[in-house]
C-alpha cells in the first residue's frame, strides 16, 4: 500500500480544554479550536495531494474542523464517532475516580456506554473501509481523541486498549502507512503550525 491514512482530531472545545469526556454531546469548537482546524488544513495540504476519500464523524465539532481545514467530506459515518462514555458523559476522570479509584476509559467500563470491544469493532470496520479506499489514494478520517487512538492501535494490530499509549491533541494529525506490507505509524500527533 503506497497511499496513507490520515487521522485528524477535531479542534479544541470547551470540554476538551477542561477534560470532560465528550462522546455524544455536540458542542462547538472554541475560537482557538477554529484556528487549530484552519492550521491543520495547511498541514494536511503539505502532506496530502487530493485525497481519494474523506470520512467524518457526524458530530458538529468534527464536521466544523473538516470544513475549516478545507476538506470536502465524502461521507459522514457514526462509525467515526467518539467513544460513548455513557453515564460518564461530561464528567472528568478525577470526578469519576471519586467513586471508582484508578478509573480510565482504557481499563474500566463506562456504565451505559461502549466497551473497549464495542469500540474496537467500530474501528475495525472503519479501517477495513479505509484500507480499501487507500488503493485509490490517500484517505483522511476526521474524528475524535480516544477513538482515533483506538484506530492507531488497531492499525498496527494491537488491542483497542493499547490506544492509551498514543497521544493525539486537539487538531493533531496521525499518519498511518506501511513498510513493505507491515502497518506502520509514520507520524503521530503532528500539531498544526498556527500563525
Amino acid at each position: 500500500m503506497a497511499n496513507r491514512l490520515f487521522l485528524l482530531r477535531h479542534g479544541q472545545t470547551e470540554w476538551s480544554l477542561n477534560g470532560r469526556h465528550t462522546g455524544r454531546t455536540d458542542i462547538p469548537l472554541t475560537p482557538a479550536g477554529e484556528g487549530q482546524a484552519r492550521a491543520a488544513g495547511g498541514t494536511l495540504r503539505s502532506l496530502v495531494g487530493g485525497p481519494s476519500l474523506v470520512l467524518s464523524s457526524p458530530r458538529a465539532r468534527a464536521l466544523r474542523t473538516a470544513a475549516l481545514a478545507g476538506l470536502r467530506v465524502d461521507e459522514v459515518t457514526e462509525d467515526l464517532a467518539e467513544w460513548d462514555y455513557g453515564e460518564y458523559e461530561g464528567v472528568t476522570t478525577p470526578q469519576i475516580r471519586e467513586t471508582v479509584p484508578d478509573w480510565t476509559v482504557w481499563t474500566h467500563p463506562s456504565p451505559g456506554g461502549e466497551s473497549a470491544s464495542d469500540v474496537s469493532a467500530r474501528a475495525d470496520r472503519v479501517l477495513e473501509r479505509a484500507r480499501q479506499a487507500c488503493e485509490a489514494g490517500d484517505v483522511i478520517l476526521v474524528g475524535h481523541g480516544h477513538f482515533s487512538r483506538v484506530l492507531v492501535a488497531r492499525w498496527i494490530g494491537l488491542p483497542a486498549t493499547a490506544g492509551v499509549h498514543f497521544g493525539l491533541d486537539a487538531a493533531g494529525i496521525a499518519v498511518l502507512g506501511d513498510e513493505r506490507g507491515e502497518p506502520q505509524i509514520e507520524h503521530l500527533n503532528l500539531l498544526p503550525a498556527e500563525d
